[in-house]
């Protein structure tokens, strides 16, 4: 902290006693409102949000006004005050993490929980004053010193941001079907290689089964990922441009998600970078060594993920592209790396022999498209912007042009053609299936993992004023608000999905999210119709999620109660991905069936015009319950109670009936 400070030219406790003085006035205010509108029953959300701008507006007057601190000659006030909300917005986020931390995960009273959260508040808020609102005097620090200290900061927000949130916000359906992976462990799975479930397993064993020891795994892998992008990046230009290309892995929206949320893409993007650096060292810097790290780190990625087999494409590209790697074609070391990776991989090759090799055909199937052979490019270029930003997505193109790099030596031509290589083999062939077919939204933001080096590097070039700025410029110019940006959603969307905010519902935000998210709470509810059912019925119910995989996992997952039998919609001759596997069939009962969706067509038609009805014993019409917490209606679900189950013997087709929504 101290070399931060020293490198961005600012004393770190300056006037001590004075600020002090002001501290302990902001958060003598901040626990005093947060205590008070506590005891009058106010909401947890609204009682922290009011005590602490409270407190931050008492700061910012105090420190502002009689210019305690700094010399702020030159220095727009308005600009300063919008640096302050920016810096306000960013602490909240913490600080609201922190609060459902002590509260819903440790069950602290919050009258003992607000006071860890006042002093991360004050300890936040200060160095966001020093480093980022109120500036050094006149000292103008080299480009270089500027996005150094930026990135140091960012990263060990975006690193605290994870660590908080990874445990108190809710799974997604994703990672509760990975879950159920760990709960049913194999050499590998119908839709995916075991990587996530070991990585799952290990986590939950340490942790519990909670969010955190869920993703715990997706965290740690993040970190990796980091270590080696830097150490890549470093070997390919030098610190401080593996610095900023750490900054850009911590703020781009693919990679920030992929250290937070525990899918296959996080064990994966870790393998694809270990997998990059390692090749690296091998075909530049010519290191025989280097191919056992290949192997292990290729092997261990395709457990992850199939996709990672095009890293194998590109490094057979550049080894028959560039004259000196491909002396490697003459070495053994090579061959023993493919050999190292495919005993790594051996596990998913023998549960596809016992399996009829379902696994491989179902990704083959995968990687041509989802079937609904449509032109998908532009689809896909828009899929591009959203996982890097425009920003992002532009500072790409222009990074890998042909010429970015000036300097014609021929250890710069090999890395040009080392990153062009190792982007451009993946991206062409997502390009060239996109024109048969749209891809997976996600697919492709492992592939920018090699681009990311040259896009830091252009950040760290100096401008030129002899003439009107270049696009690199322009480029470059808007990386500064783009990070803000993208900072400032991921604070207020966390906050928002684990607090809320006062005034603001969930339903009519967005579209499609309400469903995929409050799955504790709608659990819950699910639990008391099954006990309802119970006791009138006498008799056991079985619960069916009517989606492939999503519903049935996730209430799995946050059953808390009295368990609960749970099956997949595969039970009416649909498809249900691995619960094909899991529970292959049901013999007909004349127990109660609760059909569950998350929207009300799946219970009434589901894939391929599949009509439950024909199979299910007097169901009754489908209702929807509303989920409310606090006073807040967070969500909808459907259910629909039938009175037995006659089985796929009596499965008919109805042409009629609608294709519903489906997970």
């Amino acid at each position: 902290m101290l070399e931060l400070a020293g490198v961005a030219g600012r004393p770190l406790f300056p006037d001590r006693s004075r600020f002090a003085v002001t501290g302990l006035l902001a958060a003598f205010l901040d626990g005093l409102l947060f205590e008070v509108l506590m005891s009058y029953g106010t909401s947890l959300a609204l009682s922290h949000i009011a005590g602490f701008f409270a407190a931050a507006t008492l700061h910012y007057w105090l420190i502002s006004r009689p210019r305690l601190l700094y010399d702020l000659a030159g220095y727009s006030r308005w600009t300063e005050f919008g640096r302050f909300l920016v810096v306000c917005m960013l602490t909240l986020s913490v600080r609201g993490g922190i609060l459902a931390v002590l509260i819903q995960a440790w069950h602290i009273p919050p009258i003992a929980a607000i006071l860890p959260a006042i002093a991360a508040t004050a300890v936040i808020l200060y160095l966001g004053s020093v480093f980022y609102v109120i500036p050094a005097g006149n000292a103008t620090p080299s480009l270089d010193a500027d996005w150094r200290t930026a990135s140091f900061g960012i990263i060990a927000f975006i690193i605290l941001l994870r660590l908080i949130y990874i445990g108190v916000a809710q799974l997604i359906p994703d990672e509760a079907y990975y879950w159920n992976y760990a709960q049913h462990m194999d050499l590998s799975f119908y839709d995916h290689p075991p990587m996530v479930a070991w990585l799952i397993w290990l986590g939950t064993s340490i942790f519990g089964n909670s969010e955190f020891g869920v993703r715990i795994g997706a965290f740690l892998c993040g970190l990796i990922t980091m270590g080696y992008l830097f150490a890549l990046t470093r070997n390919l230009y030098d610190s401080a441009t593996g610095i900023r290309a750490v900054l850009l892995l911590a703020i781009l929206p693919f990679f920030f998600a992929t250290g937070a949320l525990m899918t296959t893409d996080a064990p994966l993007v870790a393998a694809w970078a270990a997998t990059l650096y390692y090749l690296e060292r091998a075909l530049i810097a010519n290191q025989e060594r280097a191919w056992l790290g290949v192997g292990i780190a290729f092997g261990l990625g395709i457990l992850s993920k199939y996709t990672l087999g095009l890293v194998g494409l590109a490094a057979l590209a550049f080894v028959i592209i560039d004259p000196v790697a491909r002396r490697w074609l003459r070495q053994p070391y090579p061959y023993l790396a493919v050999l190292l990776a495919l005993l790594l991989f051996s596990p998913v090759i023998i549960w596809n022999m016992e399996h009829g090799w379902m696994s491989l055909l179902f990704q083959s199937g995968r990687v041509r498209g989802i079937g609904d052979n449509e032109f998908g490019l532009f689809e896909l270029i828009l899929h591009f912007a959203v996982l890097l930003t425009p920003t992002g997505l532009l500072a790409a193109a222009i990074a890998l042009l042909p010429g970015t790099d000036h300097n014609n030596t021929s250890p710069t031509s090999r890395r040009r053609l080392f990153i062009t290589v190792f982007t451009g083999v993946p991206l062409t062939i997502f390009l060239i299936l996109s024109i048969f077919d749209t891809q997976r939204f996600h697919w492709t933001g492992p592939l920018w993992l090699m681009a990311l080096p040259a896009i830091a590097s252009m950040m760290g070039q100096t401008r030129s004023f002899s003439g009107s700025p270049t696009i690199s410029d322009r480029i470059t110019a808007a990386w500064k608000p783009t990070i803000l940006a993208c900072l400032v959603s991921y604070a207020i969307a966390l906050h928002y999905l684990v607090l809320g905010f006062p005034g603001i519902p969930y339903q009519g935000i967005y579209k499609g999210f309400p469903e995929h998210h409050f799955w504790r709470q709608a659990t819950r509810g699910i639990e008391q119709i099954v006990e309802d059912t119970r006791r009138q019925t006498g008799q056991e119910p079985i619960v069916v999620g009517m989606s492939k995989w999503s519903v049935a996992t996730i209430l799995t997952f946050y059953n808390q109660g009295k368990p609960m039998e749970i099956r997949s919609r595969n039970m009416f001759g649909d498809s249900g991905a691995m619960y094909e596997l899991w529970h292959p069939s049901e013999p007909p009962t004349s127990r109660p069936v609760i059909l569950v969706g998350m929207w009300q067509d799946n219970l009434e038609c589901a894939r391929n015009s599949i009509e439950i009805g024909s199979m299910l014993v007097d169901p009754d019409p489908v209702r929807e319950l509303a989920i409310v917490e606090g006073g807040k209606l967070l969500r909808g679900v459907y259910y629909r109670v039938a009175h037995g189950y006659l089985g796929k013997q009596y499965q008919q087709t109805s042409p009629k009936c609608a294709e519903g929504k489906h997970a």
